[in-house]
């Protein structure tokens, strides 16, 4: 018997839901409406359009519902779906300059980034820092000063706490290609958060989850 992936614990819920159960759609959303809605907000910023991003988000859950495989985790597979409905709403704005989403100089798995760069002397983590309100605007800032592939990859794997793996699925990356921006998207946020929250005595060195 060859490997298989861990039972997905929505699998339940995702059958009746395709067999027309109200209440299982219901289940779902409950789940996952505030997840959804944390992200949304780290993408666009604003409750208004986040409201948008997590509307769309369901609609196109009960559209497409039928279309999901299973080849990932439901909630990796919706958490793509939110973010492309977000990154939607930002390309409406025109407020960040363009960018190529995919980049043929990374990929390489962080190698020609400097040992120093993979340091981030923060006095706090980055999920600790999203706690407090005013470490959060000040955070929510600097993110919105980063490309847009860079910003992306931070909230997803130190924000949201996804794996590389799931990342990589979410944005249609490579695992490698996560890595590198994660590296880069921290070093770029520590030049601005040292300024307020540096500590040369306390270093954290972050650890990426491979699976």
């Amino acid at each position: 018997m060859g490997d298989s992936q861990p039972l997905d614990p929505d699998r339940q819920a995702i059958e009746l839901a395709r067999s027309g159960a109200a209440a299982a759609v219901e289940s779902l959303v409950a789940k996952y409406q505030q997840r959804v809605f944390r992200l949304a907000m780290r993408i666009v910023g604003r409750r208004d359009d986040a409201d948008e991003v997590v509307q769309q988000t369901f609609l196109s859950l009960v559209e497409h519902l039928r279309d999901f495989r299973g080849q990932s985790a439901f909630a990796t597979w919706l958490l793509r779906i939110a973010t492309n409905h977000g990154l939607s709403v930002l390309r409406r704005r025109v407020t960040r300059p363009a960018v190529a989403w995919t980049d043929r100089t990374e990929g390489n798995d962080g190698k020609d980034v400097p040992l120093s760069d993979l340091v981030a002397r923060w006095r706090e983590t980055p999920e600790q820092i999203a706690q407090h309100q005013e470490l959060r605007q000040l955070l929510t800032e600097t993110l919105d000063r980063l490309d847009l592939k860079y910003a992306m990859v931070f909230v997803l794997r130190d924000l949201e706490g996804l794996s590389t793996r799931e990342t990589a699925e979410v944005l249609d990356i490579r695992p490698g290609t996560v890595k590198v921006r994660l590296l880069r998207a921290r070093r770029l946020l520590r030049l601005r958060l040292a300024e307020q929250f540096g500590d040369e005595t306390a270093r954290i060195v972050p650890t990426d989850q491979e699976t």
